[in-house]
């Protein structure tokens, strides 16, 4: 993993957050039709409109680089530079008109993260990590809380739905052993975990474009996250994710998650 990101493609990445910006702009709070993926969840004009325009972008300014997208599929994934496209993470929370969904955009190289980006186009909150650059909010420097023990925390997940068979169980010790749970953040959780606002969130059945994406954003705030077996997370993990605001915490998490 090269120790510093190159500006370059940082540079990308901002104007391919700008853009999704306008469109999600354009559409949020506005009647357009919706269908049903095969996976039963909804997809937007929005949500294609805006990956199809990226992918466009990154076609024309690197064109030997890899993308991987949540609506049009993977492409020259055997690149050195994989770009993780997820155009509207939150579509359900869009689609009702709660701005708390977001962009995500990451970039990873020789299959390691070194660049993400949230982004919630109608709240203006901008989160970047970048290997060698840190990780910032609009701009501003930001680190994780140190965080207090597990039974002092809340646990923060997307949905109940997301956690099946032995996954359910073991979330369920999780939240035995944390002081609350809390549902329906879907990935700005990982921003505002970022920003030092929360300490925990375990998820399940994700998909590559869900959380490559958040990686860098959380390591650069001095966040850890991997899968619930501790295992660096990556285009071929199980779709588990743990992301804690300091070592100590995650161990802990981790070892309620192992029994």
């Amino acid at each position: 993993m090269p120790e510093r990101c190159p500006a370059e493609f940082i540079d990308l990445a901002l104007r391919l957050s700008e853009e999704a910006r306008y469109t999600a702009a354009r559409y949020f709070r506005t009647r357009f039709p919706v269908e049903t993926k095969s996976d039963e969840t909804p997809v937007t004009i929005a949500d294609r409109e805006i990956e199809a325009k990226q992918r466009a972008i990154i076609e024309s300014t690197y064109s030997d680089h890899g993308i991987s997208g949540e609506e049009y599929g993977d492409v020259r994934m055997g690149a050195d530079y994989v770009w993780i496209l997820d155009p509207i993470d939150g579509t359900k929370a869009f689609l009702n008109g709660i701005p708390i969904f977001t962009n995500l955009i990451g970039l990873a190289y020789r299959g390691d993260p070194v660049l993400g980006i949230i982004d919630q186009p109608i709240l203006g909150e901008r989160w970047i990590g970048a290997a060698g650059h840190g990780a910032t909010l609009n701009n501003a420097p930001i680190k994780t809380d140190l965080s207090p023990s597990l039974a002092e925390v809340t646990v923060h997940a997307t949905t109940p739905e997301m956690f099946i068979g032995a996954n359910a169980a073991r979330f369920d010790r999780l939240t035995s052993a944390a002081k609350y749970c809390r549902y329906g953040t879907d990935c700005y959780a990982y921003g505002l975990l970022a920003s030092g606002h929360l300490h925990l969130v375990a998820e399940a059945d994700m998909k590559v474009q869900d959380y490559m994406p958040v990686v860098e954003v959380i390591r650069q705030a001095g966040g850890i996250i991997s899968d619930w077996s501790g295992q660096p997370l990556g285009f071929d993990s199980d779709g588990t994710v743990l992301a804690s605001a300091s070592n100590g915490l995650h161990n802990a998490a981790l070892e309620v998650l192992a029994n």
